[in-house]
Formats: C-alpha cells, structure tokens, sequence
C-alpha cells in the first residue's frame, strides 16, 4: 500500500468512528507528512492529530486508527523472535515497577506473541488480547510490583507512589497489549477490517445501552463540557429567536418610500420566554443509564429555562428534581439515590409505563402547563401490562411539546413487549442512542 492510499485508509477508518475527516482535512493530513516525514513515528503522531481532531473525546479512537495504519514494527517483536520468553511474568513485575515504558511495550509484543494466538491451519487465526491478559493476569502483579518498588526504593517509596499509580501502569500495559494484538491482527486481516471491528467508538458514538464501566466513566466526564457547548448553542438560538420573522406588511409599507423597493425589513420582533422542562424518565435496567445522564445533562442546563422538574419512575412515579443537584455528574451514584430513596418501584420491580403515567397525571399533572416542553426517556417496553395511550395524550394536551427520546435503534420498537410506536402516534418520539445525537435533540428540539 502507498502511503497516499494508506492515508487515504486512515481517514476513512476515522470517519468509521464518527471523527468528521473531509477532503480538506486529508489534504491538510498529506501536508503534515509532507513536512514531518516518517523518521519521528510520535511527531507524525501529534502532526496528524492536530490536523484531523476537532472535537473533544476522540484521541483514543485516534490513537488507536494510527498504530494500525502506522504501525511501529511487523511482524513479532525480535525478542519473541529469538526465543526470548522466560520469565515474562517477572520481567513485567520490574518494567511496572520502575515505570520503564521501553520495556512495557516490548514485553506486550511478548505476550501476545506467547499466549494471544489462536486458530488453525483449517480456522480462522489472529491474535486476542482478551486471551493475553486472562493468561497473563496483570492485575494480580499489584503486591508484587510494590514489593518489588520497596527494595529498589525503601519503605518511604510508597509515600510517594500509591497503589492507584500501580494500577494506572497495568491499565497502560494492558492497553498495550490491545494495541499489539490489533497491529498483529491487522497484518493477517487487513487494517481497514480491523479497524472496522476492534476499535472502540469514541465516547459520544457509544450507544447507552452498551456502554461499559470505562465509557460510562467517559460519559460522566462529559456531562458538564457538553452542558456548557448546549449552552452556548440555545443562547445562540435565543438570539436568533429574538430577532423574529420579517412582518410582510409593515415591510410593503415602509417599500413604498423606496418606490416599492423593499430596502428596509421589519421585523415581527419575539419576545422569547424561556420555558419550562419535565422530565419524565424511565431507571429501570439498561435504560437507566440514559436516563441518569440525560437528568444531570438538563439540569446542568438549567440555566437556560425557567424550571426543570424531573420525574423517575419503574412502575410507580416520583418527583426527584430535589437528588439532582447542579455541579453532581455521577449517573451511577445518582441512579442508586433514586432507586434507594424514591418511590419509583411497587410489589414488583418491572418497569410498567401505564401505571407511570397514570400516577403522573393523578399526582403531578400540575407541573405540566402551556410553556412546558415534556421529554419522556425510555424504550417504551411495557412488560406486556397496559400501555395507558390515555394519560400520554392527557399530557400532551397541556404540553406545549412532548418529545419521546428512545435509546433503542429504531428497528427494535414494537417489537416483543416494545408499544414506541403506539406512544410514537402522540407523542414525536426520535432515536436517541448516543450522546452525539441527544446533543443534537436537546439544542434543536428544544423550544428557545
């Protein structure tokens, strides 16, 4: 492969991740190698970053795109190539413990070689890092590597280097090793499938309903620098709004002066007033992940309405907008409050949407009025029990807007115990599987 058209590769695989790589971002990509060269693998590394990355949140699926399009060798690793595999485990409890990042990356080309292969002549064959690190069990090397610290360094050593600081350096190791496994495997398969496959999405393409411990964590770091960019966009919106529409007779009236010639618009000026959201959500199973970052999301933003009152439910309804602080960006913690201290759950733990919006509009409806936009957040999976069509539309006819947000890809409604596109019929519901589209739901639909 050329190194235009592996350029040309690596864009591609960027935009398979969701970072916005155009032509004119390829050209610059092509000016930096120009000018950098290939001698200096980590400076064409930032060079390329800082003509390709524009927006938070996307170095690690970068990173990851650029080993396999330049990678840092082929092939094993020469000490894997010369035999080289005695006392991997000890060898690895010295590079943690002296932090030597040389010794770290060679000793991960190491372990993939010894114990990440798998298949056969007659099956599919690559490399697996999760079958390295099981093997391997780096995270077991913690007493090892600090008793290994203490007698290079003596007993204050741990003054100064905690266990969190070991377990930082495993972490960095077994990253490591997904990285080489991924470079090994791409040299069998081809780097485009690889990288098609095996590397994670950026933290705002990960659908809520999947997102593990790590992205969970990514998410939680998000809340506020993505409330603050919201933000910005509906005070933008505000002022636009604000500005009005051009009020065709008074500008016909003022062309006359002009001879018919309309030089100077007016405009029907708007009087925005900001509104008032409910929030209505669903925490019960996977979807409460969703939900809880969306809550922490709007009330981060809740210098943009008038009021923000919010409401969990499973199969009873309660009002929660007093657990939701400003500044708190923990959905976990928050999700455990609620279940703990609200009453979102009756003689059994299903979620049963009928029941939630009945309760809701014989205990709360008051909170709903004519400037109030409603965001509902849930899969609309209602355990087979009675969806209650009646108290939506209830809802809706107080509403100013009511807007369904579903973590769920679009296909999946109404299927099995799914009623979203019987709600779907009256209230507008929109797929909602990642952050990247809830930003773009709540600065657009949103009223201003």
């Amino acid at each position: 492969m050329t190194l235009q058209a592996r350029l040309v590769s690596f864009a591609g695989a960027l935009r398979e991740q969701g970072v916005r790589v155009g032509p004119g971002e390829t050209v610059d990509a092509a000016a930096v190698v120009e000018v950098l060269g290939m001698a200096d693998r980590e400076r064409l590394r930032e060079g390329l970053a800082a003509a390709l990355l524009r927006a938070d949140g996307q170095r690690k699926a970068f990173d990851a795109a650029f080993d396999l399009y330049f990678p840092a060798g082929v092939g094993a690793p020469e000490s894997a190539r010369n035999g080289d595999e005695s006392d991997l485990e000890q060898r690895l409890v010295h590079a943690l413990a002296g932090d030597d990042s040389g010794a770290l990356g060679q000793l991960a080309g190491e372990a993939v070689d010894a114990l990440g292969r798998f298949g056969g002549a007659d099956g599919p064959q690559g490399w697996s890092a999760h079958q390295t690190l099981e093997r391997l069990q780096p995270q077991t090397l913690l007493a090892r590597v600090l008793a290994a610290m203490r007698g290079d360094a003596g007993e204050d050593f741990t003054d100064r280097l905690d266990r969190d600081e070991i377990r930082r350096r495993i972490d960095t190791f077994r990253e490591r090793v997904r990285t080489e496994a991924r470079r090994r495997s791409a040299e069998l398969r081809g780097a485009d499938h690889v990288a098609k496959h095996a590397i994670a999405p950026s933290a705002d393409q990960v659908d809520f309903l999947n997102a593990g411990r790590e992205q969970l964590a990514d998410l939680r770091r998000a809340v506020q620098p993505l409330a603050r960019k919201l933000a910005t966009r509906m005070a933008a919106r505000r002022r636009r709004a604000a500005r009005g529409t051009i009020d065709l007779r008074r500008t016909l009236r003022r062309s006359l002066s002009t001879g018919g010639v309309p030089l100077r618009p007016a405009y029907a000026h708007h009087r925005p007033v900001r509104p008032e959201i409910v929030l209505l959500c669903d925490v019960s199973g996977s979807v409460a992940g969703f939900a809880n970052f969306t809550m922490l999301l709007v009330q981060a933003l809740h210098d943009q309405f008038s009021k923000v009152r919010v409401f969990a439910f499973v199969n009873r309804t309660d009002e929660v907008t007093r657990m939701i602080t400003p500044g708190a960006a923990d959905p976990v913690e928050l999700g455990r409050g609620i279940l703990s201290e609200a009453e979102v759950t009756g003689w059994h733990d299903s979620s049963d949407y009928g029941n939630a919006l009945a309760e809701f509009t014989d205990r709360y409806l008051d909170a709903v009025g004519p400037r109030t936009s409603v965001l509902v957040l849930g899969d609309a999976r209602t355990n087979g029990w009675n969806p209650n069509l009646e108290a939506l539309h209830t809802i809706k006819q107080r509403a100013r807007h009511v807007f369904w947000l579903n973590p769920e890809p679009e296909p999946r409604w109404s299927t099995g115990d799914s009623a979203a596109r019987d709600y779907a019929r009256i209230a507008e519901m929109h797929e909602c599987r990642n952050t990247r589209r809830l930003t773009h739901l709540v600065s657009t639909l949103l009223p201003v």
